[in-house]
């Protein structure tokens, strides 16, 4: 019976020190990187967010919370404002216009915004193109989204993979990665990934060794589990067990107990668990980061060696 469960503002120390004592804890933990968070929160703005009076041409800031993606940027009126990926930062520059902007409207400020929780020194403005002025963000211009309807609407964050909504000190926001646990007939309490599938770890990847082993076929067949965000993880599962380590191409993967994780293209549906035990190599992780005993099998039939080791 599948019992993950979205995370809780804070864990059990009692059950954090009972799973700690069975592997050790995470050298690769983040600080920070960790927020555990209350999934399906309503939108809304944030109630710290009192709007001040505005000058005549100068736009405001404000923090809105959007399901699924926590704490972005908001308009004066609420409407969730974006990066774009083809912008740039450092220093600031605006690319999008013409049709673009039609679409994406820039956020435009005679003077620097007033901003209600926002680091005021993360606030600026750009020189667009066309002469105007565009707010800034830790130097990114700032849009909305035509077609987002009113205050903590986000349509635009999947439009495409070159827009994001904006958290408050300028990074993209991202829904977060969660990690769950469920029992799987066979293993027992096995860690699971936000669609219910069983993750796994690799031995040749090592323990504690800060990268993974599994590239190219390999990756395919066992897809690490990435995070662009926060991570939130079920309150059976010690969060200083988390954390997550640089990819050859680039990506952040998540690691449980010093271990890269991954799931298994194989299995067909959440609770199976049809890759413990492939090559000798491959193992479901229990929700303390260890494997699942090698000698346990799953209810459902086991994947054999054929992958090749993979």
């Amino acid at each position: 019976m599948n019992r993950a469960r979205p995370s809780a503002a804070a864990l059990p120390a009692i059950a954090g020190l009972v799973l700690v004592a069975a592997c050790g804890t995470n050298p690769y933990a983040t600080a920070g990187a960790v927020q555990p968070v209350s999934l399906g929160a309503q939108q809304q703005l944030s109630a710290s967010t009192v709007q001040a009076p505005s000058g005549a041409g100068q736009a405001q800031l404000v923090t809105s919370t959007v399901d699924g993606l926590g704490a972005v940027l908001a308009d004066a009126e609420g409407h969730t404002l974006y990066r774009y990926a083809k912008d740039a930062a450092n220093p600031p520059k605006a690319t999008c216009v013409d049709a673009c902007a039609e679409t994406w409207p820039p956020l435009l400020s005679d003077s620097p915004a007033l901003a209600a929780g926002v680091d005021a020194q993360l606030v600026s403005l750009v020189t667009r193109p066309d002469g105007r002025k565009q707010v800034t963000v830790g130097g990114w211009p700032l849009y909305r989204y035509a077609k987002d309807t009113g205050s903590g609407v986000a349509l635009g964050q999947n439009v495409s993979a070159d827009w994001s909504a904006i958290t408050p000190t300028g990074e993209k926001a991202a829904k977060p990665t969660t990690l769950g646990t469920t029992d799987v007939g066979g293993l027992g309490p096995v860690m699971t990934d936000q669609a219910g599938r069983t993750l796994y770890l690799f031995t040749k990847d090592g323990k504690d060794s800060g990268k993974s082993t599994c590239d190219g076929a390999c990756a395919k067949t066992w897809p690490p589990l990435l995070v662009d965000g926060r991570i939130t993880v079920a309150e059976d599962i010690d969060t200083g067990l988390v954390g997550q380590i640089a990819r050859a191409d680039g990506t952040r993967q998540v690691t449980v107990g010093g271990w890269p994780v991954y799931t298994y293209a194989k299995d067909g549906a959440p609770g199976e668990a049809t890759g413990h035990g492939v090559g000798n190599t491959w193992y479901a992780m229990e929700p303390n980061g260890c494997k699942v005993d090698p000698a346990r099998r799953p209810a459902t039939p086991i994947a054999t060696a054929s992958t090749g080791g993979y």
